[in-house]
């Protein structure tokens, strides 16, 4: 590599020195075709775009800052590396890279939306009955207590209502959930619901 870049120096002393300038590296430096030449790494390279500096045979090429300080120089062109950087890298780029590299940076201001998503109802961490579970419905009124398995026919949390499907009888039971596979119907249910809110 480095009997590249000295080989290519000498070939710019040999050519004489083209139009003098202050030049900028480019942000991105590419090239299509393995040549690198200063168009490619300079912006305002002028008469001086098409002379050859480099071939890349990889994915990339590393030129010392220095060096490319100096090739440039022999060549008429003044980059004073303001930034002090010690390395160059020119990627294999294609053509509508370059033109990119070229041109004008455009800053687009993109429209940023704030999405606000409703907490879910009985969502899966609260959830204490899913639908399809069997679920043990109690119904309690006047000291009298009856039980019954049935189908949850929704999702439920805690203190929620929830539909149960009697499978004996095909009615749909209403209830509140209590617990886990568990739920009460009748005026019980009321009040384990509202107790259930007022804890909220």
């Amino acid at each position: 590599m480095r009997a590249l870049i000295l080989g290519a120096a000498l070939a710019l002393a040999v050519a004489g020195s083209a139009l003098a300038g202050p030049v900028t590296l480019k942000s991105n430096p590419v090239d299509t075709d393995g040549q690198v030449t200063f168009g490619d790494v300079f912006d305002g390279a002028g008469g001086a775009s098409g002379v050859v500096v480099g071939r890349r045979v990889g994915p990339s090429i590393v030129f010392e800052a220095s060096q490319l300080q100096s090739l440039a120089r022999q060549s008429g062109l003044d980059w004073a590396n303001p930034t002090g950087l010690r390395r160059v890298v020119v990627r294999q780029g294609t053509q509508a890279q370059v033109a990119s590299a070229s041109a004008a940076p455009v800053t687009t201001t993109m429209p940023v939306t704030t999405a606000t998503l409703a907490p879910a109802r009985a969502a899966y961490a609260d959830r204490v009955i899913s639908r399809n579970d069997l679920v043990e419905v109690a119904f309690e009124s006047g000291g009298i207590r009856l039980t019954v398995t049935g189908r949850a026919q929704r999702n439920a949390g805690m203190g929620e209502p929830v539909a149960v499907l009697n499978p004996q009888s095909g009615r749909t039971i209403d209830a509140v959930a209590t617990g886990p596979g568990r739920a009460i119907a009748g005026p019980a249910a009321q009040t384990a619901r509202s107790n259930q809110f007022a804890a909220r």
